[in-house]
């Protein structure tokens, strides 16, 4: 199958964000309930594509959260639609799961990333669109075209809106670095800089603060919260420095372990994340607000399908 726009658009969604799926298919004017999924009593996985795929240009959304089955389940699905006779098939992946594991930095480990996206391509996925990558070059994993999109526009927005006083935007170590500046210059804002270490996976501890932030409102970014330890400590070193005030924005809200109980307990003003993952509601804390990508999504998905150009919906998050 060659990349180009075969016929009309079939939006599939998968199990692991239904919300975000439906929201998309309203904007789009389609429905994504276009597949049976169900498990075996074993475990295994079951996809059928319920309308017709043939000559189509099939657009699958699912996250690629924990646990592992929604991996296979996008598998399932993408292969499902290829042996469907699609004209095209483009993976939407809100959140790119393994993305932390991008390269060999201690002996005999996996690439996971790299896996993943040899994964999808040979599943039969001719294109992704996928949502602020744990690392940019991640896009290079794939032998495939991908649209790289940013939460950025959404969070910035929303706290342009809110116009805090002597903003300082923190960057919870130092590879985030680069998100920090994006968002500090959309924002007219400083920057500042936790000097982190990590005695352990999913452990992390605050050595120092590189920026000004006494008397300061602060708002610390990142890509993805997982336990949430890195953000509370930095919250809490913050406020030890004199913050008045701290928000944090993240597009990834994994919340695993005792994430929920952290942050909830952390001087939070506000948590501010993306609908990337789905948060259930026994996951949800005082606090926290969840702001939709949608409408970024069901504008990529249409201009893929109607084969016009993306870049302007990625070229705002460029600096980030």
């Amino acid at each position: 199958m060659d990349d180009t726009r075969g016929g009309p658009l079939l939006l599939i969604a998968g199990r692991a964000n239904r919300p975000l799926a439906l929201e998309i298919g309203r904007i789009l004017g389609e429905d994504p309930e276009s597949a049976t999924i169900r498990d075996f009593a074993d475990g295994e996985i079951f996809v059928r594509i319920d309308r017709n795929a043939r000559g189509r240009d099939v657009f699958i959304m699912q996250p690629t959260v924990a646990p592992a089955g929604s991996v296979v389940e996008l598998l399932l699905l993408i292969d499902a639609a290829v042996r469907a006779s699609a004209a095209r098939v483009t993976a939407v992946v809100p959140y790119f799961g393994y993305g932390r594991q991008d390269r060999k930095d201690q002996p005999r480990v996996a690439i996971g990333a790299k896996l993943m996206a040899n994964l999808m391509v040979a599943a039969g996925a001719n294109r992704v669109i996928g949502m602020d990558f744990h690392q940019h070059q991640i896009q290079a994993f794939f032998d495939i075209p991908v649209d790289h999109l940013y939460a950025a526009p959404v969070l910035t927005h929303y706290f342009r809106e809110m116009n805090l006083p002597d903003l300082v935007v923190v960057a919870p170590d130092v590879s985030s670095a680069k998100m920090a500046r994006g968002f500090a210059k959309r924002l007219d804002a400083t920057i500042a800089i936790v000097d982190k270490r990590r005695p352990a996976a999913n452990q992390a501890e605050v050595l120092n603060v590189v920026g000004e932030v006494d008397g300061k409102t602060c708002l610390i970014v990142d890509d993805m919260v997982d336990t949430g330890g890195t953000l509370a400590n930095a919250v809490i070193a913050l406020k030890e420095r004199g913050a008045t005030q701290v928000f944090a924005a993240a597009t990834h809200a994994i919340l695993s372990g005792p994430a929920v109980e952290r942050l909830a307990a952390a001087p939070l003003e506000e948590f501010i994340v993306t609908d990337t993952i789905h948060v259930p509601e026994n996951r949800r804390f005082d606090g926290l607000k969840i702001l939709s990508v949608a409408e970024l999504f069901a504008k990529a998905i249409e201009c893929v399908h109607e084969n016009k150009s993306v870049s302007e919906l990625f070229e705002t998050g460029a600096g980030v």
